[in-house]
């Protein structure tokens, strides 16, 4: 079996940017849509997080294909020797949670506007299939649990972005490099 590379590829560091990006951008949508009242410009703007969690969705299972395909580099020995063991456990459990978080909300607020009757119609156009019926009960249910598992996402992700930035500059040990374009 070849050795791991050093670096991830430009393939998974661009779903890596891309999908960093579209989640700040739901987030920073979901908190101001949401404190709006009901409106015209409002049902756009969820329209728009629809789409854009369809989209967030589709780069999430292009992401995990590529990373299940493409050896992933592993943590430079400098890293390994200095990071404590808990901290290691914290990295791995970090990454997992993300990659389950990133299919679990998008998924959650597809199952809660299906059951609340709002079918998603993808950039106004496509419509996708239900994905639970209609009921007005289960969207109740549901309601909450997007929001949880959303506001979940946004916390590791500061925590993911803290790590970066602690190894950065603080262990200056070079972490940040395998993720970011160019040498």
């Amino acid at each position: 079996m070849p050795a791991a590379p050093d670096r991830y590829t430009a393939t998974a560091i661009t779903l890596h940017w891309l999908l960093a990006l579209g989640l700040l951008g739901m987030l920073a949508l979901g908190l101001y849509m949401t404190g709006l009242p009901m409106s015209p410009s409002r049902l756009k703007l969820y329209n728009w997080h629809k789409w854009a969690g369809i989209v967030i969705l589709t780069l999430s299972a292009l992401r995990l294909l590529w990373r299940l395909t493409h050896r992933p580099p592993a943590l430079p020995q400098q890293v390994l020797r200095h990071m404590p063991a808990w901290q290691r456990v914290a990295h791995h459990g970090t990454h997992l949670a993300l990659y389950l978080l990133f299919f679990a909300v998008p998924l959650m607020g597809w199952a809660y506007s299906s059951a609340a009757g709002f079918p998603v119609v993808l950039f106004g156009v496509l419509p996708l299939p239900d994905f639970v019926p209609a009921d007005r009960a289960l969207a109740e249910t549901l309601k909450p649990w997007h929001g949880a598992l959303a506001y979940t996402l946004a916390a590791l992700i500061v925590l993911h972005v803290l790590g970066a930035l602690k190894h950065q500059l603080i262990d200056r040990d070079g972490l940040l490099s395998r993720m970011w374009f160019g040498r």
